[in-house]
């Protein structure tokens, strides 16, 4: 038996399976990873942070294309400045452009109020996802929003963003025909979408984890930051330990999927777990350290209640000394692991120290954007000039046409 075992594992190893064996996304996964629908049944163990029902209205505004902002506050245009290159409704040349908050003015005020209520700083995302690909087009670099045109100017210059309204049920699959589910009925078009405001703090990337759950078995976890942090791996087994507590305790039997991906954040002294967010079990959500294949061949973990002491036992029934016969204990002990590993960046790592390059900054974005970013507000402002110059010329050729039409 163990020729056999041995002589069909290479072969077994080497076959790449032709699909990644996951097992179905139904768009009520998906659901249940929505902020709104998690964030009432973990809101103690979260940020603090408020939702804001969207209106059909403001969708539509976040859907439209091109940059328009609603009026902004004198402070917050003298520190964009006269040619930052978007476009507002008090725009000298917009003379004529309608405030686009008008349609709805209830959300616009309920921004500002509870920017005002996490103290003036926040930081947004959707259902889904947060505007982490659009930072760059931010004056602070980063999600801090002070202002409703912040968050705005984010939302709509991100890709994740526009995957969230268009394409989060993309590849997913039936409901089970034994599901009470409806939510075969359910599509981009009237999803209970919400604003997300978080109120913002100083979060330390380094001591961010991304952790995979399968069959209610926390099976791995990893950095979220892709650089080395020395410091880290002397703090391996309390970061497992207390993950792990984290996760028997809080999500094993209160989330309602048993697949799923959770990230949490360990501050310092490291005796708090903070839930961030939840996402499938599916190839849309990112492995980062790991890959999806590694992951779903993984063998299952042993349970800690589960391990017991085995003794090999001699041909006359007696329990052999552990000191003799430690090798033979060895081999008969099978190799299954009861804690998770949690992975981290090495030193030597090709793909570590990357705190010179910006992440997402190539995610679906010009080259001459990236390059603006990477240069400064000066680059910025450089780039959104043009850009204004180029809305200018466009409109002017537009109304040029619009004319010989006459």
């Amino acid at each position: 038996m163990l020729s056999s075992d041995t002589t069909t594992e290479p072969v077994e190893a080497t076959q790449a399976p032709k699909k990644l064996p996951f097992p179905p996304v139904t768009r009520t996964q998906i659901l249940h990873c929505s902020y709104h629908y998690w964030h009432p049944l973990y809101r103690a163990i979260t940020p603090k942070a408020r939702l804001i029902p969207l209106s059909d209205a403001f969708l539509s505004y976040l859907r439209a294309d091109g940059i328009v902002l609603p009026p902004d506050n004198p402070s917050r245009a003298a520190m964009m400045g006269d040619d930052s290159g978007i476009e507002t409704s008090d725009s000298e040349d917009d003379g004529d452009q309608e405030d686009p908050s008008e349609e709805w003015s209830d959300i616009h005020i309920q921004i500002e109020e509870t920017i005002r209520e996490l103290d003036g700083k926040v930081t947004p995302k959707l259902n889904w996802s947060a505007p982490k690909d659009a930072t760059w087009i931010a004056v602070t670099n980063d999600l801090q929003c002070q202002t409703p045109n912040d968050i705005y100017l984010l939302l709509k210059s991100s890709d994740f963003i526009t995957h969230d309204l268009e394409h989060v049920f993309d590849d997913t699959d039936p409901e089970p025909e034994d599901s009470v589910s409806t939510t075969e009925d359910l599509d981009t078009t009237n999803i209970p979408y919400y604003l997300v405001l978080r109120k913002y703090f100083n979060l330390n990337p380094s001591l961010e984890f991304r952790c995979f759950v399968r069959n209610r078995t926390l099976l791995c976890m990893c950095q979220r930051d892709l650089n080395h942090f020395d410091f880290l791996f002397a703090m391996r087994d309390m970061l497992v330990s207390r993950i792990q507590t984290f996760f028997d305790e809080k999500l094993k039997d209160t989330f309602p999927e048993p697949n799923f991906v959770f990230d949490v954040y360990v501050p310092p002294p490291h005796e708090r777990v903070w839930l961030i967010d939840i996402n499938p079990w599916a190839l849309r959500t990112d492995p980062l350290l790991f890959s999806w294949l590694e992951i779903l061949t993984m063998k299952d973990l042993a349970p800690l209640e589960d391990e017991v002491v085995r003794l090999s036992l001699r041909d006359d029934g007696c329990s052999a000394s552990p000191d003799n016969d430690s090798a033979a204990a060895a081999e008969e002990i099978e190799n299954i692991s009861s804690v998770p590993e949690l992975r981290l960046v090495e030193r030597d790592d090709p793909e570590a120290y990357g705190f010179t390059s910006p992440q997402y900054s190539a995610h679906k974005l010009p080259r001459d954007v990236v390059d603006a970013s990477q240069s400064g507000t000066g680059g910025m402002a450089s780039f959104m000039q043009q850009w204004k110059d180029l809305l200018a010329q466009e409109r002017q050729q537009q109304q040029a046409e619009s004319s010989d039409d006459e």
